[in-house]
């Protein structure tokens, strides 16, 4: 197969979610409470498809399993990989996920390691990025005792930054912040806080208190972000990750530049502009808000045109 699978994503409702998704991408979406673009994904609670060639309309759970020779005949039995887009209209919980030992142990999934680039910020904007207790009976006492400000660690932020949240993270994701989130393919969440919102019913989201406290990094640890940048005249390379489960990168295209395959698979978010993709001499036509997955049968592909994109690979922990 010589050409990009195309995904049809699915558009998730979340109480803290707005209208960007359609306001910038042209996503058709549910609510105007809609938080999330699970872009490319075959976790069973949003299966994204293949929108074009011989396998439209498959699921992508489905193609994994099916045509294994596409993904480098992986020996991961689910698909490991997850890409989103959020609209935080208002901040997301404070929250954190297991490693894979204690979710496939408790959740019967994978754990959930992910990084966020931050596509937009309003002025001001900020994250939860980490806490400030120094062991785990300081970090207990402070939750029972609501010493929030104390506790969380926050973080301005802008475009253009990246984060790594490794599993055991504390975080959340505040109002006025777009992401491009990769993660591990898990939809296991711990709430730390919620700010005591209630529901449309009226009903505040559960806590997950004993389990954050379980699985939570104590003390917090910064990881360490060692950029790689690589220029091809007027187009850029800059590797933000490369970790056990994924790595990832921006490509800035501004005129013609021609990529060899270094992975089984690389799965692709445009999120400005727009151009071509040229496979075996065929173009396809890049739009912002696409997604595609550029299988193992490919070794090269040309990007063209004046557009940023996003692009992961898995990992070792992930093939």
């Amino acid at each position: 197969m010589q050409e990009p699978l195309f995904m049809r994503p699915k558009l998730q409702e979340k109480i803290w979610g707005g209208t960007k998704l359609h306001d910038i991408y042209g996503y058709e979406i549910p609510s105007d409470h809609t938080g999330e673009c699970w872009a490319i994904s075959a976790h069973p609670d949003g299966v994204g498809s293949v929108g074009n060639g011989d396998y439209a309309g498959l699921p992508l759970d489905v193609l994994y399993e099916k045509h294994p020779e596409l993904f480098g005949n992986p020996t991961s039995e689910v698909f490991p990989l997850l890409t989103k887009i959020i609209d935080a209209t208002e901040d997301l919980s404070v929250q954190v996920h297991p490693d894979d030992s204690y979710g496939l142990k408790y959740e019967g999934e994978l754990g959930k390691t992910e990084c966020w680039y931050i596509i937009d910020a309003d002025d001001g904007s900020e994250i939860v990025y980490g806490h400030n207790a120094k062991t785990k009976d300081e970090f207990a006492s402070m939750i029972a005792d609501g010493k929030w400000d104390e506790l969380l660690r926050r973080v301005k932020v802008k475009a253009g930054d990246f984060f790594f949240v490794p599993s055991g993270t504390i975080h959340a994701i505040g109002a006025g912040i777009m992401i491009l989130e990769t993660q591990q393919s898990s939809n296991t969440t711990y709430r730390v806080y919620d700010y005591g919102r209630k529901d449309d019913a009226g009903n505040e989201r559960d806590l997950h208190i004993q389990q954050s406290i379980a699985v939570a990094t104590i003390p917090h640890k910064d990881p360490v972000n060692r950029f790689k940048v690589r220029t091809e005249t007027d187009n850029t390379v800059t590797t933000f990750i490369e970790s056990e489960y994924f790595n990832v990168c921006k490509w800035d295209i501004h005129s013609k530049m021609t990529f060899t395959k270094d992975a089984p698979y690389t799965l692709v978010s445009v999120i400005e502009g727009a151009g071509n993709i040229t496979v075996s001499n065929k173009v396809y036509v890049l739009q912002k808000g696409d997604h595609f997955i550029l299988p193992s049968s490919l070794d090269s592909w040309t990007l063209s045109g004046s557009m940023q994109l996003i692009a992961s690979t898995p990992g070792y922990k992930s093939l």
